[in-house]
């Protein structure tokens, strides 16, 4: 085996969590920091949590929130759209109609 080319190992390593729960363990790191670990974890401790180190939550519900938002506009411009047809409709009668009319005037 060559020599000198191992980490140094420390059999007293300190981990520290998130939550504020700390033990130590052996690693080649004096000091080791987690988001999470056995005291808060979810599967240990049956309570839901949500673990959001980058905010990936908070842009989810803020997209899902914009999404109704605009969802909701869109269909009042759908709307609108619609009883504007339905307003030309109304303003200018189909050819049915007109052939309806004229069929009333002729006498018979």
């Amino acid at each position: 085996m060559k020599a000198n080319i191992h980490p140094d190992w420390y059999p007293d390593a300190q981990v520290s969590c998130a939550c504020g729960a700390a033990f130590t363990t052996g690693s080649t790191l004096q000091a080791i920091r987690v988001d999470i670990c056995s005291k808060c974890h979810p599967l240990f401790t049956g309570q839901q949590k949500f673990v959001d180190t980058l905010g990936q939550v908070d842009r989810f519900i803020k997209k899902t929130e914009t999404s109704k938002v605009k969802q909701e506009e869109r269909k009042k411009i759908l709307e609108a759209r619609k009883s504007r047809v339905a307003d030309k409709k109304k303003e200018r009668p189909s050819l049915k109609d007109l052939l309806m009319q004229a069929r009333k005037q002729i006498p018979s």
